[in-house]
């Protein structure tokens, strides 16, 4: 399509609103396959105005929150190695990931439910995904930077996990939708989304588009775009990372230290996670997940320097040598999460033409290229290779 309609707006084939991790990846897949392809964002992208920023991002394939994530993310693995080739950089750092759990976190609430580690340690064999296991004794010998390893605990090690790039990754893939054909229209406003006959109206700032067919990747925008029920559905968290100084970089480098999340709740489920030291300038980079309150995402206040030393006394101090408390940098996001935690890839229920790809609940960008490919394949071949069934809206 991408012409002129009769009644004076461009129509296409297909447009993606948002153009974060989902929706990057969407528009590239899209653009790969078809023309008339529109991507829309009101922001200018990759920017620090949602989730898909921050340097750095934690992969591993024996996710702990559940056995149905592991084919999106070997995907997006082998896409993000296609991408390698085709742009001669690197995307994905392979230095491992560790996930640390005592016993006492055997019956914790964490990402997943009870007992992440061995809900790693499950899957893993269940997937065949090379992994060790590892006692309190060979952390420690490994791992000399983490200090408070205790006698009980364990931790899950993937070698071939890591850690991937947020922002160069969508910036690669709206590079390449555009070299494809795809048109992106950025630092436009989405004002209203509607079924209009077998069609799909677009409202902007910038004028009315139409398509066959619309996604919606629009994150913590979604719940005003799209209405009920993900209105009622869907929160909103204020997450904050923090980046400290540390005395030494040679023993945070990933040659020297993988990813790692490791619980220190005594039972809560409670957990901090960090990465290596990538740029001496940008120190190690610590976060948690904040359960905190549902937020107005359009005015989240910047991180602060009493919450970088709240996080430090709270997280660092205690288990992590050689880092100290000078904060290089702080950064906020929003995660925009359901009920269970799970993503939503989904027909809009009162609106035909329209599919939601959203809520990603804090873990979605190690799955987003494969999540962008088989919402393509859904669109546009009527089925997908990956089963996208348990992330239907109707089981809420």
């Amino acid at each position: 399509m991408n012409d002129m309609a009769a009644n004076g707006r461009r129509e296409f084939e297909v447009i993606v609103v948002g153009l974060g991790a989902m929706g990057a990846a969407t528009l590239h897949q899209l653009a790969k396959r078809r023309s008339g392809v529109l991507g829309i964002d009101r922001f200018h992208p990759p920017h620090a105005r949602g989730a898909s920023h921050g340097d750095t991002r934690i992969t591993r394939e024996a996710v702990g929150e559940g056995p149905a994530y592991v084919p999106l993310v070997r995907r997006s693995h082998r896409l993000v190695a296609d991408l390698e080739r085709e742009r001669g950089t690197s995307f994905l750092t392979r230095c491992g990931t560790v996930i640390i759990g005592s016993a006492a976190d055997e019956g914790a609430s964490s990402p997943s439910g009870p007992d992440f580690v061995g809900h790693s340690i499950a899957t893993a064999r269940a997937f065949g995904i090379e992994h060790e296991v590892l006692d309190a004794v060979e952390l420690r010998r490994r791992y000399p930077q983490f200090k408070a390893i205790a006698a009980g605990d364990r931790g899950y090690f993937e070698p071939n996990a890591g850690f991937m790039k947020p922002e160069a990754l969508v910036a690669a893939q709206l590079d390449g939708a555009r070299r494809l054909g795809a048109e992106v229209l950025t630092g436009t406003t989405v004002q209203r989304i509607r079924q209009a006959g077998h069609g799909v109206l677009v409202e902007t700032d910038a004028g009315t588009f139409e398509a066959r067919r619309v996604v919606v990747a629009a994150g913590a925008w979604a719940r005003t775009l799209l209405g009920e029920p993900y209105a009622s559905l869907l929160t909103v968290t204020r997450q904050v990372v923090h980046w400290y100084g540390v005395d030494d970089p040679s023993p945070f480098r990933p040659e020297a230290m993988p990813v790692f999340m490791w619980f220190v709740s005594n039972g809560r489920g409670d957990y901090f996670a960090g990465f290596p030291v990538t740029d001496r300038a940008e120190g190690l980079k610590m976060i948690t997940h904040d359960e905190g309150p549902d937020i107005d995402h359009e005015a989240v206040p910047p991180a602060g320097e009493a919450e970088a030393m709240a996080f430090y006394r709270r997280y660092v101090a205690p288990n992590l040598a050689g880092v100290g408390p000078d904060t290089i940098r702080s950064a906020t996001c929003f995660y925009t999460s359901t009920p269970d935690g799970g993503f939503i890839i989904d027909r809009h229920p009162a609106m035909a033409g329209v599919m939601v790809v959203c809520a990603c609940s804090g873990h979605g960008f190690k799955h987003s290229l494969g999540v962008g490919e088989a919402v393509a394949q859904t669109l546009l071949d009527g089925t997908s290779e990956i089963d996208l069934a348990p992330f239907r809206l109707s089981r809420f």
